[in-house]
């Protein structure tokens, strides 16, 4: 009888270990998903911009280079001193061209020599992108391209539109994965709250 509870009791030991070391796996990734650490914007991250994240540890701003409608090559680096909402588009994408002319509009509502929106196109030319805005009739955004098609993946994006906003030294502030509604009360109050503080 001895032997049996003996024997049991081990069983009902290791269970017992490998439940909770499960549960505590469990807890160490879906902790690492949710920042754990408010970002200086949470507060403005609801409604429209709900899906407005920071995160603990932002990747470095990419510095590859885009190339602007006049076939300027510049880096992010070169908007330094300002606020810059940088999203990462393609025509093939439908959430990207819904958002473009939200994007186009809080452009034209906030664009200045203090913030900029700068939708950087992933396709796999200019003339694609170009032919969109034209034939949406964007008038407000201006038009950049990444002809290597890295630097939302450098940026840490999984997918497209991913929006990014960086303060003046080129520090993520904090992102948005999918589409959003970018001409929202909600997003204006976002972005003049980031105007503010940064």
């Amino acid at each position: 009888m001895t032997g049996w509870l003996k024997a049991n009791g081990l069983k009902t030991g290791i269970v017992a270990a490998v439940i909770v070391g499960g549960l505590a796996m469990l807890y160490v990734i879906f902790s690492s998903l949710v920042s754990s650490t408010p970002g200086p914007l949470d507060s403005y991250a609801r409604g429209a911009m709900s899906g407005f994240v920071t995160l603990d540890e932002p990747p470095a701003q990419p510095l590859g280079r885009i190339v602007t409608r006049e076939g300027e090559e510049i880096t992010l680096a070169d908007r330094r001193g300002k606020i810059i909402l940088v999203n990462f588009w393609a025509t093939w994408c439908a959430p990207c061209i819904v958002e473009m002319p939200e994007l186009d509009e809080l452009q034209a509502r906030l664009g200045s020599d203090d913030f900029e929106v700068m939708a950087i196109s992933m396709d796999r030319s200019m003339a694609e992108a170009e032919a969109f805005y034209a034939n949406t009739g964007l008038q407000h955004l201006a038009l950049y391209h990444d002809p290597a098609l890295r630097m939302a993946m450098s940026a840490g994006s999984r997918g497209l539109p991913t929006t990014i906003l960086y303060d003046r030294q080129g520090a993520e502030i904090g992102r948005l994965s999918g589409e959003a509604a970018w001409a929202s009360e909600e997003a204006v109050a976002l972005i003049q709250a980031a105007l503010e503080r940064f």
